[in-house]
């Protein structure tokens, strides 16, 4: 089999990458056979692109499972913490803008206060 590029397989559905995924590694275990049995030297240096294109089959149907999984969750209150951007650890625990314009309850009434004397003549 011929080495496979992540774009075409993209394209494929499910099924099809479990297919192609199932041949490489029947293909890597026969040449892992005949490099025990002391096969050809340019079946040996196949093993390395069968080997890649087996990591990349497993990305592929990684991704497109991460990609379903965010449309899932996509209208949900919460999100799973893998799924959540990374970012950094000062910026997921920095306040978000509603949370920073909430005032306490000492505060309003004080600003209520302030705002009632100054109306005063």
């Amino acid at each position: 089999m011929v080495r496979v590029k992540a774009p075409a397989m993209r394209a494929k559905s499910k099924d099809e990458l479990l297919k192609q995924l199932e041949d490489l590694k029947t293909e890597l275990s026969t040449l892992q056979v005949q490099k025990v049995t002391g096969g050809a030297t340019n079946k040996l240096s196949k093993i390395k692109d069968v080997r890649k294109s087996i990591a990349r089959c497993h990305t592929v149907l990684r991704a497109n499972q991460r990609e379903n999984l965010r449309k899932f969750y996509q209208k949900k209150k919460y999100i799973p913490l893998d799924l959540r951007p990374k970012k950094t650890r000062a910026l997921r625990r920095k306040l978000t803008a509603h949370e920073a314009s909430l005032k306490t309850k000492t505060t309003a009434e004080e600003k209520m206060l302030i705002s009632a004397s100054e109306c005063l003549p």
